[in-house]
C-alpha cells in the first residue's frame, strides 16, 4: 500500500468508484481530500459520454466535492478528438446526449443526418427504434460506425446495472454486419490522452476502476499500476474469471487513505 500511496498521479473511473447514480460512495470524500493534501495529480476518467465536463464537475459539487473541470476526461472527449484527427471538419449522425454532441462541436464537427462521415453512438435517453433504423441506413450507405465506449452495462443507484453503449450498438452492428470502432476504455488511445493531460509518466501513475474488462485491462495494456475496487461491477469471484489480474484489490477508494 505504501508503494501505491507513493504514486504521483491517479486516474479514477467514476461510475462504481466515486458514485452510484446520484449517491456518493463511502470513503470518496476522504480519498479526494487526501489527493489534494498530498498534492497528487488526478484525473476522473469515465467511459460515460452523456455528460459534459462542467456537468460532471457540478454533479460532484452537489455531492459535496469541489473538483474543477480540468480534472475530468470522458470517452466523449476522446471520441471527438479521435474523429477530428481522422477527418478534420467532418460530420456525424449522433445517437447521444450533450456530452458527445458538445465535444464534437468543439472539435469543429457538424451534425448531419443525410450523408455523415460517421455514425456515433453513446448512452442516451433518446435511444429508440427510429434512431436505430436511421443509423442502420446511414452505415449501409457508407458512414463509419463509432462507439464512444464498449461497456455493455453501467451501474446506477443501488448498484443496479442498466444497458450501456456496447449493448445499444449491438442492433446496429447486427443489422449492418459492420463492427463499430470503440474509442473509450480499454482503447489505449484514451489512456495515452489521460497521461498527457496529467503530464505524468506511466511508472508514476495508477488507475482505479471497478471493471476488469475496461479499467483493469486499460491499465495493464498501458503498463500502469491497476487498482480494482469492489464498489461497482466486479467482485473478487468475477475477477478470477479473467486471464489477467489487477495489482491491488480494495473494497473502495477510501482504503487508499492512510
Amino acid at each position: 500500500m505504501e508503494e501505491l500511496r507513493g504514486k504521483k498521479a491517479f486516474i479514477c473511473d467514476m461510475d462504481g468508484v466515486i458514485y452510484h447514480g446520484k449517491n456518493l460512495l463511502p470513503g470518496v470524500k476522504e480519498f479526494v481530500g487526501w489527493l489534494k493534501r498530498e498534492d497528487k495529480k488526478f484525473l476522473f476518467l469515465t467511459n460515460n459520454s452523456a455528460c459534459t465536463l462542467r456537468e460532471l464537475s457540478e454533479k460532484l459539487e452537489r455531492m459535496g466535492l469541489d473538483v474543477d473541470e480540468t480534472h475530468f476526461y470522458t470517452s466523449a472527449r476522446a471520441t471527438a478528438a479521435f474523429l477530428a484527427n481522422q477527418k478534420p471538419g467532418g460530420s456525424a449522425y449522433v445517437i447521444g446526449d450533450a456530452g458527445i454532441i458538445n465535444a464534437l462541436y468543439e472539435e469543429g464537427y457538424s451534425i448531419n443526418d443525410i450523408n455523415p462521415d460517421y455514425v456515433v453512438v453513446s448512452e442516451s435517453d433518446n435511444y429508440d427504434y427510429a434512431r436505430i433504423c436511421k443509423a442502420t441506413k446511414l452505415v449501409n450507405e457508407g458512414a463509419k460506425l463509432i462507439g464512444t465506449n464498449p461497456d455493455l452495462t453501467g451501474p446506477v443507484e443501488g448498484g443496479v446495472l442498466i444497458p450501456s453503449t456496447g449493448a445499444l450498438l449491438a442492433p446496429i452492428e447486427l443489422a449492418t454486419g459492420k463492427k463499430a470502432y470503440y474509442v473509450g476504455k480499454p482503447n489505449p488511445l484514451m489512456m495515452r490522452n489521460a497521461l498527457k493531460k496529467l503530464e505524468c509518466q506511466r511508472e508514476d501513475t495508477a488507475i482505479i476502476g471497478d471493471r476488469m474488462d475496461t479499467d483493469m485491462i486499460a491499465g495493464i495494456e498501458a503498463e500502469i499500476a491497476t487498482v480494482l475496487v469492489l464498489s461497482g461491477v466486479s467482485t473478487r469471484e468475477s475477477a478470477e474469471l479473467f486471464a489477467y489480474r489487477p495489482d491491488y484489490i480494495l473494497n473502495g477508494v477510501g482504503d487508499i487513505v492512510p
